[in-house]
């Protein structure tokens, strides 16, 4: 399968405006209905809702209830949610390196903006997948 394919298939689960940003703040750590709310004022309360509900059903976040009547519950990423969190923080990078207001994240020690790299585990190289190497997917 294609990187063009296999983006189509991404998206189709998580590719549109919510999805991303609920699981990024969920990164943080599990979070009741109102708690989510609040941290992304800018979401309708039924979009969250829906959105909620189908990230459920792809399996990226578990909801447990916590109270009956009204049931109400606390949301928390499942093992595929939290392998998001890569994703995520390249989209930020990139978001960050392009939008110029956003401040990058750094390495703590000494300041300097991370950059993120392919990597080969196995032979301990980067791979740049320029025209002498290619990324095979």
């Amino acid at each position: 399968m294609d990187e063009a394919a296999l983006v189509s298939d991404a998206t189709a689960v998580v590719g549109d405006r919510w999805s991303l940003p609920i699981v990024a703040t969920l990164m943080r750590g599990p979070l009741r209905y109102t708690e989510l709310r609040d941290a992304l004022p800018a979401i309708a309360p039924n979009i969250l809702a829906a959105r909620l509900r189908k990230l459920e059903d792809d399996r990226l976040l578990s909801a447990e209830r916590y109270s009956e009547r009204p049931p109400r519950f606390e949301y928390r990423l499942t093992r595929n949610g939290e392998s998001l969190a890569g994703a995520i923080r390249m989209l930020a990078a990139w978001a960050g390196r392009h939008d110029g207001e956003h401040q990058l994240a750094s390495h703590e020690a000494c300041g300097t903006p991370l950059e993120v790299r392919w990597w080969c585990p196995t032979c301990a190289e980067t791979v740049d997948g320029d025209a002498d190497e290619e990324i095979v997917v």
